[in-house]
């Protein structure tokens, strides 16, 4: 759980970031110090061994031999130096602070720092570090009487000086980092945790609890930043944020309140219109026989039988109207089958060629010949093509194409049969494309404005969509798509929505 917090990867990133960092500069730190303190050693050995190197050359000169090897004891009663002596090329020791090794072999690590042809070598001897500094003595003019003319190596002034005040200093030096590192990333680690947690971690657990209550519904919460920075912008963007929220939850409350009100006006007025279409239905069906009748007693030629077609005229769209009512209140359950979308494309157009307002219009049919049969109640398919194609052949007053094309198509993983019902016409503008389907809208002089309502109706309980895409003075495109049955037939539910 701990490691699931994002403050307390950071803390632990934070602190390993610390350890690294400080733990790489201490360990430069105690190189540095490590040399430092060897090259202070050496200085000191080789400045050392320099005036030894002075005395015994004056003595030499002087013919005063036995005086090199009292100098050798005295300088070797320092503490820091384990020995001074001068030994012969071929390693013999020739003169010693330590009486009892000379004639003797020089110690190989000694040997090995002349043969390399270095000037200094540090060993260990006897869980001791040693600092071991040779130099030859060379003869000059002034040697000449004594060792023969000629440049040569007379001898090898070798010092071993203890490390071990060194060695000792240098361990308390690391000490003394290690522990300074140990504080420092303690101090700093403490420092940046208290930071995140205090300034970090404890806003973003309020401002998450504070977001629980909104995911809860609580719309009244709100953060007071304590501070002006990135956490305070946050708290401010979500006090923002849920005033937002509350003014679209508000507004949406207005709104579905405004809608239950109008879908309840719309029931009410649905049902007294059914209603009203029922009443009206029977009395228009025995006035239109009654001026049926009456019509028969004129000749053909009298004016009064013009009137009276009128008459009929007009109880016929009356009665269309009532009818439409009466279905868009209350339509009949589908009765599914598999529906060949080809032929009854072809058996609409067929009906439509009959068609007065028809007759000027070029009719043009685009079929996939491998489009299966959808699932579909064929009567009001066949009722939603009719309308559909009515209403594009009524766009074009002037004449012009209506086209129809079937399709197989595919959306979401699902097979639909696909048709397109376009024409010429003028299109529908802008402003217009949210209503047509919404009932009672009508932009015509006739008509109550239900066709396409009734026609959305009867495809959504069939399962399919109807949808139109239009530009104004470009024609229009009616979509309609039925989904393809590939497997079992399935079984029809019968549709338990209470009509309105």
């Amino acid at each position: 759980m701990f490691f699931k917090s994002l403050i307390s990867r950071v803390i632990i990133l934070n602190i390993l970031l610390l350890t690294v960092g400080i733990g790489i500069f201490t360990l430069f730190q105690i190189r540095r110090e490590h040399n430092h303190l060897v090259a202070s050693t050496q200085e000191n050995a080789v400045l050392l061994l320099s005036t030894i190197e002075k005395a015994i050359f004056n003595a030499m000169r002087t013919g005063q031999s036995e005086e090199v090897q009292a100098l050798l004891q005295r300088v070797g009663e320092n503490s820091r130096l384990l020995n001074v002596r001068i030994f012969h090329p071929n390693g013999t020791v020739l003169k010693s602070a330590r009486p009892e090794e000379i004639g003797r072999q020089v110690g190989p690590n000694d040997l090995s720092v002349f043969q390399s042809r270095q000037d200094y070598g540090i060993f260990r001897i006897e869980d001791q570090d040693i600092l071991g500094i040779v130099k030859p003595i060379v003869s000059d003019d002034r040697c000449f009487l004594c060792h023969g003319s000629g440049r040569k190596v007379l001898g090898v002034l070798n010092l071993n000086y203890s490390l071990a005040d060194t060695t000792q200093r240098l361990r308390d030096s690391t000490q003394f980092f290690a522990f300074s590192t140990i504080f420092i990333i303690v101090l700093l680690s403490a420092g940046s945790s208290f930071l995140l947690l205090r300034f970090v971690r404890r806003p973003i657990q309020s401002l998450a609890g504070q977001m629980a209550k909104v995911e809860r519904g609580d719309l009244t919460v709100r953060i007071t930043p304590r501070f002006s920075d990135e956490i305070g912008s946050l708290a401010r963007s979500f006090n923002s944020m849920v005033n937002n929220l509350e003014k679209t939850k508000k507004e949406l409350e207005q709104y579905h309140y405004q809608q239950m009100v109008r879908a309840d006006r719309l029931a009410s007025v649905g049902e007294m219109a059914s209603g009203v279409a029922h009443e009206i239905k029977n009395p228009l069906a025995g006035i239109g026989s009654a001026i049926a009748v009456l019509a028969d007693d004129y000749a053909e030629d009298d004016p009064r039988k013009a009137i009276v077609g009128e008459v009929l005229e007009q109880i016929d769209r009356l009665n269309k109207t009532a009818t439409d009512l009466l279905f868009f209140g209350r339509p009949g359950d589908p009765e599914f089958s598999l529906v060949d979308v080809n032929a009854l494309v072809k058996k609409t157009l067929f009906f439509i060629a009959q068609h007065p307002e028809a007759k000027n219009i070029h009719r043009v049919k685009d079929l996939d010949r491998e489009l299966p049969p959808v699932w579909a109640d064929e009567k009001q398919l066949q009722q939603v093509l009719f309308n559909v194609i009515i209403n594009g052949i009524q766009a074009m007053t002037d004449g012009g194409t209506l086209t129809v094309e079937t399709a197989l198509v595919e959306r979401g993983g699902q097979q639909l049969g696909q048709i397109l019902v376009s024409d010429t016409g003028k299109g529908i503008p802008t402003e217009q494309m949210e209503k047509i389907f919404v009932p009672f809208y009508t932009t015509k002089t006739q008509g109550t404005g239900l066709g396409l309502a009734i026609c959305r109706r009867l495809m959504e309980q069939q399962g399919g969509t109807i949808r139109v895409d239009s530009q104004h003075g470009e024609g229009t495109v009616f979509v309609i798509e039925l989904p393809i049955i590939t497997g079992e037939t399935p079984i029809v539910k019968e549709d338990t929505r209470a009509p309105t």
